[in-house]
């Protein structure tokens, strides 16, 4: 029996990096879409970027937040498969994005706050949304939310996946749930590029130090908010309850700052983000 027992495979350990990982990536996990729809009410959804069409992987529109009229904005997903593969799997395109900015332009102009919900791996890697200006379209979002003149919060519900993700998060307040992850490139592509091997995906998810408490520690997001054990999955209208609590409060600091302290924070916010100095020994 001894014997048996040692000659048994060793079983490797899963890290705590991909244990998250796995639960940002819950086929049951509350999509962006599901918070919007428990936390506001009078939704109005805005179709089109009136360049090229309506991305059915971003959806944006007028909404109201405790009576208060605000704006926003999510990937979406889908469940099934034949959701999944209309809304290219939660990654948009190019036009995704300009639809994005036309919202939070008309935002701006009625003096509305911005709430942006994210849980995306990456903006489609698509030959046609290259073509039609990928790499611009998110470049034009981070300038130009990073100067829009209302409060924006953005809200991390899963993976916060590269530039996809940023296109999004150039906000005020950057509120990620306990076990999203919010990272440069996916486990699987970082384990590609450095060792070759997708399989080293677990390494690389250690490396990336993309969770919520990592990612904390870095500046980049500003609040972890809790879920409930074993994830959101487990009790959505627990999760939506704290979030709703959380956006409530974040918001109500924002309203009390004027349009160029509002401008002054986010700016030295990002400007200040992920410095490092060396201490001569």
């Amino acid at each position: 029996m001894a014997d048996f027992e040692a000659a048994k495979p060793a079983v490797a350990e899963t890290s705590e990096a991909w244990r998250r990982t796995e639960m940002a990536r819950h086929p049951q996990r509350p999509y962006p879409m599901d918070f919007i729809q428990a936390l506001f009410t009078d939704f109005s959804e805005i179709h089109g970027d009136r360049a090229f069409g309506d991305d059915p992987a971003m959806a944006a529109g007028m909404a109201r937040f405790h009576g208060e009229e605000v704006m926003v904005i999510c990937n979406l997903k889908g469940r099934t498969l034949k959701e999944r593969m209309l809304r290219k799997f939660g990654s948009p395109d190019p036009e995704g994005y300009r639809k994005a900015l036309r919202a939070m332009k008309l935002a701006e102009k009625f003096s509305r706050p911005v709430f942006t919900f994210i849980d995306l791996a990456g903006a489609n890697p698509g030959l046609g949304a290259e073509e039609r200006g990928q790499a611009e379209a998110i470049a034009r979002n981070l300038i130009e939310m990073a100067r829009l003149r209302v409060p924006i919060i953005a809200t991390i519900t899963g993976e916060g996946g590269s530039g996809g993700a940023l296109a999004l998060a150039v906000a005020d307040r950057v509120l990620m749930l306990e076990n999203a992850m919010y990272s440069v490139i996916s486990p699987e592509g970082a384990a590609s590029i450095m060792w070759k091997d997708a399989a080293k995906k677990q390494k690389a998810a250690e490396a990336l130090k993309y969770t919520a408490d990592d990612v904390q520690r870095l500046g980049c997001v500003d609040e972890i908010v809790a879920e409930p054990e074993g994830g959101s999955q487990n009790d959505p209208a627990y999760s939506v309850s704290i979030l709703n609590d959380r956006l409530e409060a974040n918001l109500a600091q924002l309203r009390a700052l004027s349009v160029d302290d509002l401008l002054a924070q986010r700016y030295g916010k990002f400007r200040n983000m992920a410095q490092f100095f060396e201490v001569a020994s």
